[in-house]
């Protein structure tokens, strides 16, 4: 080969070197900037992935505030109520018993002994006045005679069966008048002091349809040994058939009423981040973590002394939830 030809072929391979080196150079800028681009994306994407719906955030004073629909408040059985005057009880709590009103309850018996040779009633069953309950073949005359219903009520014990001998020394059926019912109460001595005759109680029959309120109408004059309590009495309507007699319930004598301007259902009250508060709703669907200032109290309300003024919406049954939520979502939000 000659020499110039050998010259010409390193001039055109160092030629085309350079062009290859300054393209990948010219290329290298685009392919990092691409490649920034893509994880940029990414970060973006696994942030919006990972932002919490429902985060907390702080209000102007600092408060802790997270967004809650009130589709998924109500779907977790919370409600809200309108923070205003409430007149707060001192009571005493009391348990006692549902009784018949044994002055309207008769046993009924046989007028003479017989065979039982039918029966018409049965135990829960309604009776009228002079209605007929069985009957008896007398022993004596060996005729049947009518057992009937002295007064109307309801049947609530029966002592015979068809065919038993049924005799004048045993009740054959007991008839209660269940319009009105006792209210036993057992009132421990170092609280007899404070009862009196027709103090207000409130009598809870734990059935989830609140209190009834009634009065004291009668204060045993001797007191149980075995137990060390007296008795005192509430009589209360029953038209409805809601009290039934044998049932506990408990009660709440009421010593005391005080108004307040501001309260809140005692359920309402929470402790977050070692502050007493009141979740508050907001514009917005939000709901904010209130620190509130309590005063007094009873079983239902709560004193607001600062924080909440009447008018404002606030969670009042299941508030535990919300305290949940607020919870997951400052984790979350973390």
């Amino acid at each position: 080969m000659r020499a110039s030809t050998v010259i010409v072929i390193a001039i055109l391979a160092a030629a085309a070197g350079a062009g290859a080196s300054r393209f990948l150079a010219e290329a290298a800028p685009h392919t990092e900037a691409a490649a920034g681009h893509a994880e940029k994306n990414k970060a973006e994407k696994d942030h919006a992935e990972k932002a919490p719906k429902d985060h907390v955030e702080q209000d102007e004073h600092g408060a802790d505030r997270i967004r809650i629909s009130d589709v998924k408040l109500a779907a977790a059985g919370v409600t809200l109520a309108e923070a205003g005057p409430a007149t707060l009880s001192d009571t005493l709590a009391f348990n006692g018993v549902l009784r018949a009103n044994q002055e309207a309850l008769v046993q009924v018996t046989p007028r003479f002994p017989g065979i039982v040779r039918a029966i018409k009633k049965r135990i829960g069953d309604t009776v009228a006045k002079d209605e007929l309950l069985a009957s008896i073949e007398s022993n004596q005359s060996l005729t049947a005679y009518d057992l009937k219903a002295p007064i109307g009520g309801t049947i609530i014990d029966r002592q015979i069966s068809l065919g038993e001998y049924a005799s004048e020394q045993k009740p054959a059926f007991v008839v209660a008048d269940l319009s009105t019912i006792w209210v036993d109460l057992s009132i421990y001595r170092q609280d007899l002091r404070r009862v009196r005759l027709d103090d207000e109680v409130l009598i809870d029959p734990d059935d989830g349809r609140g209190p009834i309120k009634g009065s004291i109408s009668y204060i045993a004059p001797i007191g149980a040994s075995e137990t060390q309590t007296a008795l005192a009495r509430v009589v209360l309507p029953n038209s409805d058939g809601r009290l039934r007699p044998g049932l506990f319930v408990t009660a709440r004598l009421v010593l005391a009423k005080r108004s307040v301007a501001v309260a809140v259902r005692a359920s309402a009250i929470q402790t977050l981040e070692n502050k007493t508060v009141v979740f508050v709703r907001e514009e917005g669907d939000k709901i904010e973590a209130r620190p509130v200032a309590t005063g007094e109290s009873d079983p239902t309300y709560v004193e607001i002394r600062d924080g909440l003024a009447p008018g404002e919406h606030y969670v009042a049954d299941n508030s535990f939830v919300v305290k949940a939520e607020m919870g997951k979502g400052e984790a979350e939000h973390d």
